[in-house]
């Protein structure tokens, strides 16, 4: 870094941003914290496409409605509308940007944040190269243009290099030349493209790896030594830990689905390794450190600025955590704080066991979601289970390859980033892993309350209500499994009975025929 060192917010001050994936998980709390940590930051234009009839101005209204953005609007108000919409989408070439629009951010914009992608592990080879590398080119080409450009920022994946057991941070070898997948994806027929697909795309177990792969190279060939980049690679991202909100999250993705899921009883099952580490980031944390590496590397010296740089988002060697110890957690939090309206009490099992799994689902999950649709329609009403099911089965499906084995997420570079914070800063963008929330089953108590709050809108006043319907279902559990053990045992008894009685039958025709 060279001369004299500017704190984070003043660095950003009178600068413009340009997101992609704006609208996004990531995109939606990286916004909130620019413009709250950073409120003298100039414009923040973010890309977005007319959705479900919704103009483009509806969708950040949308976004910026939501409790992310409390705090911001407590502080600095005014800045909501610093938050520009440009009408384009990454899978058009040019983004689908208009000429007017074009010009505004490269004349105006001096950090591009591209988190846009396709996080979809079955999407076919065409759309995901289109997505993912080709709209990485086009973002790239388009940074190229930016006059006042200081920072490229690309999202990756830390799984996107998963034939290595250890991934470092730092660029690989390519296994296929990206120029000629994209080719590929726009001009070869769509179905010849899916009957070689799984040979295209060894040794990576699915088309979003795959791409992810492909678009650090965009990267990496596109801006060698022109543009100062940077390529975040994080592992499971999942609910904020505290900023600006404590359990704020919007998908049902990782671990956190499986607990609403489990907790409300409709998932009894999960076929993974319960040895295996669950390396997962606390969104916020990523945030942070995605910040503090734009203001390093906008502050390098111009030696060392044009050097690609990648950061590994990952919780290695933090605060290690096992899936079993997750499915552990989940039962205790499942009686500490229940979800409404369980359809029955959790009391699920995690199993590297194919055979085993498909047995508890089939029994467990699938009859009884049966029993309940048909009662369901009896009352008149939609039936609905099943085709839950039929979702949790099929996500469950597109993991399994991430549930059985394990990499190790080499993070040297990233932890070592927060040693780089100025005295200032460290309030507002240290990662705080010694924090009480940090510790797992806190961060997960947090994250369940996190999921009723956000994304199945059940009022913290409902808790109480909640526990009380939770052990009258456990008391039922029990009583349906005594029943079911007392019914067991007596059918054995009686069966082994009738063998009794047959044996001395054949045992008294022996005798008398012999």
């Amino acid at each position: 870094m060279t001369g004299t060192l500017s704190t984070i917010p003043e660095y950003f001050t009178g600068k413009s941003v340009f997101v992609t994936g704006g609208t996004g998980f990531i995109g939606k709390v990286l916004i909130e914290k620019i413009l709250r940590s950073c409120p003298d930051v100039s414009n923040v234009y973010v890309l977005v496409r007319p959705k479900k009839g919704k103009s483009v101005e509806e969708r950040i209204k949308e976004i910026t409605e939501l409790p992310l953005f409390d705090r911001l609007k407590d502080a600095f108000p005014e800045n909501l509308k610093k938050i520009v919409p440009i009408v384009g989408d990454v899978t058009e070439l040019d983004l689908g940007i208009s000429p007017e629009d074009r010009s505004t951010l490269i004349n105006e914009v001096s950090f591009v944040y591209h988190i846009a992608a396709s996080v979809r592990f079955d999407d076919s080879l065409r759309d995901a190269v289109i997505m993912n590398a080709r709209g990485t080119r086009e973002v790239v080409l388009l940074a190229k243009q930016m006059r006042r450009l200081e920072v490229l920022v690309h999202f990756s994946t830390t799984y996107c290099h998963t034939d290595k057991r250890v991934v470092e941070e730092k660029i690989y070898p390519p296994t296929v030349d990206w120029r000629t997948a994209i080719e590929l994806a726009e001009k070869a027929d769509p179905h010849v493209l899916d009957v070689f697909t799984a040979k295209y795309t060894e040794p990576f177990p699915n088309t979003y790896t795959f791409t992810k792969g492909l678009a650090e190279h965009v990267v990496n060939d596109l801006c060698d030594g022109v543009v100062p980049a940077v390529i975040i690679r994080p592992s499971i991202v999942i609910s904020t830990m505290l900023d600006p909100v404590p359990g704020w999250i919007d998908n049902f993705n990782g671990p956190v689905g499986i607990l609403v899921a489990s907790g409300k009883g409709i998932m009894r099952s999960v076929y993974a390794n319960p040895q295996i580490t669950s390396d997962y980031v606390p969104c916020d944390i990523l945030v942070k450190g995605t910040i503090l590496a734009t203001w390093k590397r906008g502050l390098e010296s111009p030696d060392e600025k044009y050097k690609l740089k990648v950061y590994n988002g990952s919780t290695n060697k933090i605060r290690p955590v096992t899936i079993g110890e997750i499915v552990f957690m989940g039962k205790k939090l499942c009686w500490e704080t229940p979800l409404n309206d369980v359809v029955w009490y959790p009391n699920g099992s995690i199993t590297n066991c194919w055979y085993y799994n498909y047995l508890r689902v089939l029994f467990y999950q699938l009859l009884p979601a049966l029993f309940l649709d048909c009662l369901l329609v009896l009352l008149k009403k939609k039936p609905m289970l099943i085709k839950i099911h039929r979702k949790i089965f099929i996500a469950n499906n597109a993991v399994q390859y991430f549930l059985r084995d394990e990499w190790t997420f080499d993070n040297k570079q990233t932890v070592a980033l927060e040693g780089s914070l100025l005295p200032e800063d460290v309030e507002a963008f240290s990662y705080q892993t010694d924090h009480p929330l940090s510790e797992p089953y806190a961060f997960f108590t947090m994250g369940l309350m996190g999921a009723r709050r956000y994304l199945l809108k059940e009022p913290d006043e409902t808790l109480a209500q909640a526990k009380v319907h939770s052990r009258r279902m456990w008391l039922i559990a029990q009583t349906f499994n005594a029943m079911w053990y007392i019914t067991a045992f007596f059918l054995l008894r009686k069966l082994v009975y009738s063998l009794n009685i047959l044996s001395r039958i054949n045992d008294a025709y022996l005798y008398f025929n012999s």
